[in-house]
């Protein structure tokens, strides 16, 4: 019989609802979790919590702590982030007052184990040496900074370029600060420049096979394209296919159209809604986008880590266009389980030869969704993951 173990979780965000990516992993890991040990959960919030969240959160939390920060803390700590040498979202997201909260919450708890989400949160628990503690990077953050450079304006060039030394840096400094390192795919794990990073152990997210699964309704977009439309690299995708993909299909297609749905739409992508492209905003069920689509699309040109909106498409047995970048952290097998394009000639020619194609549509649809089941599973992943932050316990 399993010994209960009191887990103290520690978040950036409130994680419900399900509309960004570091929600989604935290949510289903502490689900996991719960189902063998007790799990205090702490976590920041700079926003409005959603009404459901505590109710939804209770039924696997044994006690919830919520820190709630100010738009004027926020701003303070970020000025004087200026002079300091942390990464900035450290900057945004410690907070002397929610480190009190914290340090109050973790002596009442009294835990067996902690585990820290994103190393925005590190600060909080790596000055506590009586239990393990257990960092998931999730990402390669410096990496991801790394990448944006590029494409930056010029006048924000020079803060890309600090912000990624400071995440390099501070990648480095605060393993030393954690007895156990998870992220989410063997390709970021790469990029964590450390002496020691064969440690740090790859933790997949995974795809609820049950929930996302294939729907037969009509098909009201040739395309669509998912996520928390104000994530940067979501921005540059939704621009990259509206601004150069879409018009290499309309020469050929000029009915084809498109759906970019996720909550938060930012500016750059509310100018490029046209009768061709549809721009929903927030969905209650983001499984209705998937299923009213022929194809998913997602060829990122920058950012780090695990789409799971791949994951989510691929379950819903919706055949998908990807990127070399996106595609390296999922691995799923080119031409067989999912197609690949490198510029937008490559997967435009990709889209209009789908489009063309019933069957090729049908086999690559049930394909992903094969890969998906067998390689990313929740409960699998998660099995390790408290495996991991029970050790030495």
């Amino acid at each position: 019989m399993t010994v209960r173990k009191k887990i103290l979780v520690v978040l950036s965000r409130v994680p419900y609802p399900l509309d960004k990516g570091d929600k989604l992993r935290a949510f289903h890991q502490i689900k996991s979790l719960s189902e063998q040990h007790d799990v205090f959960l702490f976590a920041l919030n700079d926003t409005k919590i959603h009404p459901k969240s505590i109710e939804v959160l209770n039924q696997y939390c044994k006690e919830i702590c919520i820190a709630s920060i100010s738009k004027i803390e926020i701003a303070f700590n970020l000025m004087l982030g200026i002079f300091g040498n942390k990464p900035f979202q450290v900057y945004y997201f410690h907070h002397q007052s929610a480190q009190r909260k914290f340090d109050a919450f973790y002596q009442k708890v009294n835990p067996d184990a902690i585990y820290c989400q994103l190393i925005r949160t590190a600060e909080y628990a790596k000055h506590i040496n009586k239990v393990p503690k257990t960092i998931d990077y999730q990402d390669a953050f410096a990496k991801g900074m790394e990448r944006r450079i590029k494409n930056a304006a010029f006048f924000l060039k020079p803060f890309f370029r600090s912000e990624h030394e400071r995440l390099r840096k501070y990648e480095h400094i605060i393993f030393h600060y954690f007895e156990h390192h998870i992220i989410i795919s063997e390709q970021d794990k790469n990029y964590i420049i450390h002496e020691e990073n064969n440690k740090i152990e790859v933790i997949p997210n995974g795809v609820d096979l049950e929930y996302f699964s294939p729907q037969l309704i009509n098909k009201d977009f040739d395309l669509v394209f998912t996520g928390n439309m104000s994530y940067p690299p979501n921005i540059n995708c939704a621009q990259f296919l509206v601004n150069e993909v879409m018009p290499l299909v309309w020469e050929k297609r000029p009915n084809s159209n498109i759906l970019i749905s996720g909550t938060s739409p930012s500016n750059e992508v509310l100018s490029l809604a046209s009768k061709r492209v549809k721009i929903s905003g927030w969905v209650e069920d983001m499984r209705e986008s998937y299923a009213r689509s022929r194809i998913f699309i997602a060829p990122m040109q920058i950012g780090t880590g695990l789409q799971n909106k791949l994951l989510e498409a691929m379950a819903m047995q919706l055949p998908c266009i990807t990127s070399p970048l996106a595609n390296a952290p999922l691995g799923a097998k080119n031409k067989q389980e999912i197609l690949v394009g490198e510029n937008a000639n490559e997967v435009a020619s990709l889209i209009l030869d789908l489009l063309e194609n019933e069957n090729k549509i049908a086999e690559l649809a049930q394909q992903g969704r094969l890969f998906v089941e067998h390689n990313y599973s929740w409960k699998k992943h998660n099995e390790k993951l408290t495996e991991i932050i029970i050790r030495d316990t």
